[in-house]
């Protein structure tokens, strides 16, 4: 299932069942997972492993050396999970040594036409960047992320599990778990409500989330001090997630 026309490394390992396109590049040290569907005119170079199921669609690049001036051409790699949809001209960088070497991403994610994944960043699994969006390097992108067309998140920059940027919204500081972020410069707006009722979040837990929202963003407090009554709201696991993603911020919290 491989075209005659594509070109696969020696060194490179391809699952069973997978398809490789016309005009294709498979580098050194590239592993496709069992049951990939990899278009035509699509490159990946390694190292690169990619999992099972993936679906990488025409002219995306995948695995490339970053364009960060401090890389000089060191071995780091890229690591992706199952069941991702990679779309048209999409963009994924490894990682670089002033990091982890390696840029991570997880499964059963989608990645709209033109989306940018830059060195070393970190993603999880269930996100969604629609066309256009682009994270730059070092970026953590929690689960269930939603990135809205045109956005764009600065370097270091953590984006919390259930969050939505709005469109064409520029991210500098840090998105706590299930908030809702538009603008430019982007701001807080409110929780992403409907996308905790889609993954099944009661109503109970849901009104935790939004009284955990409006003690950080509704009166004033120091974050100190929003994390004291945040805590006070109880143990529920939407509570620990919003306490965890303001704990773990490195850029600050978007206030």
């Amino acid at each position: 299932m491989i075209h005659e026309t594509a070109i696969v490394a020696s060194s490179a390992t391809i699952g069973k069942n997978v398809s490789i396109g016309p005009w294709t590049i498979i580098g050194e040290d590239v592993e496709i997972g069992d049951d990939c569907d990899i278009a035509s005119h699509v490159v990946i170079k390694g190292p690169t492993v990619l999992g099972a199921s993936n679906k990488i669609y025409q002219f995306s690049t995948v695995g490339d050396d970053t364009p960060d001036l401090k890389y000089k051409g060191e071995r780091t790699r890229l690591v992706i999970g199952d069941n991702n949809t990679i779309r048209e001209g999409v963009t994924i960088h490894r990682g670089t040594l002033q990091d982890e070497g390696l840029t991570s991403i997880g499964n059963d994610n989608l990645f709209m036409a033109y989306a940018h994944i830059g060195h070393d960043c970190v993603v999880g699994n269930h996100i969604v960047m629609t066309n256009n969006a682009a994270i730059s390097g070092h970026v953590h992108v929690g689960d269930w992320a939603i990135l809205s067309g045109f956005a764009a998140v600065h370097q270091y920059v953590h984006l919390g599990a259930h969050c939505f940027v709005g469109p064409a919204a520029f991210i500098y500081h840090d998105i706590p778990a299930y908030v809702t972020v538009a603008g430019n410069p982007a701001e807080p707006r409110t929780i992403n409500r409907e996308g905790l009722k889609r993954r099944g979040f009661s109503t109970e837990q849901i009104s935790l989330a939004n009284k955990a929202y409006k003690i950080l963003y509704r009166r004033g407090l120091q974050l100190s001090e929003a994390l004291n009554l945040i805590s006070a709201l109880g143990d529920d696991p939407i509570i620990t997630m919003f306490i965890d993603s303001l704990n773990s911020s490195t850029r600050g919290v978007i206030r």
